[in-house]
């Protein structure tokens, strides 16, 4: 089956044939409603779609707007609603869940990141006491220091940097300009993207005696990354004061995201772009911050919390709960708050009207 399809809204097309409706629903093990003779070459939003593009449908709501795309095929949620449908002119398949189906195809059609050549480029560095595994690659650039360990199969890509006395696992991919600074550990399979850093000085400082100036306290730690762990491109993750901040096993770090000293940060959590965790916060299993959250120092975060867009993170929020707004409060609680404050400039003018509009002061 040919497997040479496009993504995206730019037009692009494959050079190859792509795939029919059918093959598409066989591959899928989708309900096909519709054409099965439909070629379809490119995945694209039902709003920037073709005559050769195959859509998702997760709900409803865009479910509504099936009828006005120009789109060949959906894949389409079971119980997602289509109005208009043509079964003679497209098609619709059938999934139990049409997110889960885009990712398969996805893994099918995005080509895999270019990996350095086998071998030690050139230009690379390795002290003379580093160990270096079986299979690993090493462009141009990078760098192992002293007394450092790299695992099987590990790649480093250009001018990535491995600092004194680290150790990587195994199956590893450090992109391109990533620092991981001295002793930090990593697990199995840990992808860094560009430019992220592992283990920089935690921000520490005291007033000096007599208020000249600031003292910096130093920090003796260092930085665990366990197995399955993904860190998006920009990140800062800093080593602990004593012990060592620790990021568990199958977690996901957006890019640009901030990770302060001694955090923990449980396992498949989820931490969206632009995150800033001050020090010593402790996060929970399967917890998920989205974008831009700030986290005070000293909270703890409970297992599969969720904490919303742009919130501000000063209290415990237990376990299971759904965090928003700034200061972040029960998400139920916020809703609340903001419906009130909309209604303050109606009760203002009630109260201006009877004269009892209160003080300025």
């Amino acid at each position: 089956m040919p497997d040479s399809m496009t993504a995206g809204s730019d037009g692009a097309r494959a050079a190859g044939a792509g795939w029919t409706t059918g093959e598409l629903a066989a591959l899928l093990d989708a309900e096909l409603v519709g054409r099965d003779d439909l070629r379809v070459t490119r995945l694209d939003s039902l709003d920037h779609a073709d005559a050769e593009t195959l859509a998702f449908i997760r709900d409803n709501k865009y479910g509504a707007t099936w009828s006005r795309s120009a789109a060949a095929a959906a894949v389409v949620s079971r119980g997602v609603e289509t109005p208009g449908h043509e079964p003679a002119q497209r098609a619709l398949l059938i999934v139990d869940d049409a997110d889960r189906a885009l990712i398969a195809l996805l893994e099918k059609i995005t080509p895999e990141h270019v990996a350095p050549p086998a071998g030690t480029h050139p230009t690379a560095t390795i002290d003379p006491t580093a160990v270096i595994g079986a299979n690993v690659r090493l462009g141009p650039g990078a760098v192992v220091g002293p007394g450092s360990r790299i695992g099987d199969g590990t790649m480093l890509h250009a001018n990535a940097v491995v600092g004194a006395h680290v150790t990587v696992g195994r199956g590893c991919n450090l992109r391109a300009g990533m620092v991981i600074e001295d002793r930090c550990v990593l697990g199995d399979g840990v992808t860094i993207h560009p430019n992220a850093v592992i283990g920089a000085d935690g921000f520490g400082y005291r007033p000096a005696p007599g208020g000249a100036g600031l003292i910096k306290i130093p920090h003796a730690g260092a930085v665990e990354v366990h197995d399955g762990v993904e860190i998006g491109a920009g990140a800062t993750i800093d080593r602990g004061k004593f012990g060592n901040t620790v990021i568990g096993a199958g977690a996901k770090i957006d890019n640009l995201v901030q990770i302060g000293h001694n955090c923990r940060i449980g396992r498949c959590c989820i931490i969206c772009g632009a995150c800033g965790i001050a020090g010593s916060v402790t996060i929970g299993d399967g917890a998920v911050l989205g974008g831009g959250v700030g986290v005070r120092d000293n909270v703890s975060i409970g297992a599969g919390a969720q904490v919303g867009a742009r919130s501000g993170v000063m209290d415990d929020i237990p376990a299971g709960e759904i965090w928003v707004g700034y200061p972040a409060r029960p998400a139920k609680e916020t809703m609340r708050i903001v419906a009130a404050t909309g209604r303050l400039p109606k009760l203002m003018k009630q109260l201006r009207a009877r004269g009892l509009e209160p003080d300025a002061d």
